[in-house]
C-alpha cells in the first residue's frame, strides 16, 4: 500500500489520530509528550502512529496536511492542529468537549 493510501486509511479508521514521536507511553519529544498528555486527560480511546517508526509517513503526511510540524491532531478526518492548537484548546476546555462528543458517537456506532 502506497504511503499516503496508509495515511488516508489511517485517518478514516480512527476518529481521533494523533501523528506523534514516540508513543503514548514513552514520548520522543517535548511537543508530543504535551499534546499527548492532553489528549490522555480527556480521558477518551484515541490511536496513533509513531512517525520515527514510519519515515515514509514522516516524510508525506506534511504535504497531505498541509501541517509541517508533530504532533498531528485528526478528528474524524480534519487535521486540528499541533501541540499549542492542542494545549490551547485543553486549557480553553475545547478539546474535552470535542473528543467525548467524537469518542461518544463512535461508541454508539459499534
Amino acid at each position: 500500500m502506497e504511503t499516503l493510501e496508509r495515511i488516508k486509511k489511517q485517518i478514516a479508521e480512527n476518529p481521533i489520530l494523533i501523528y506523534m514521536k514516540g508513543s503514548p507511553k514513552f514520548p520522543s519529544c517535548g511537543f508530543s509528550a504535551r499534546a499527548v498528555e492532553a489528549l490522555m486527560n480527556c480521558k477518551v480511546p484515541f490511536g496513533y502512529v509513531d512517525i520515527l517508526q514510519n519515515p515514509d509517513i514522516r516524510a508525506e503526511l506534511p504535504a497531505y496536511a498541509n501541517w509541517p510540524t508533530f504532533p498531528q491532531l485528526w478528528v474524524e478526518g480534519e487535521l486540528i492542529g499541533g501541540c499549542d492548537i492542542i494545549l490551547e484548546m485543553y486549557q480553553q476546555g475545547e478539546l474535552q468537549t470535542l473528543l467525548a462528543e467524537v469518542a461518544a458517537r463512535h461508541k454508539e456506532e459499534n
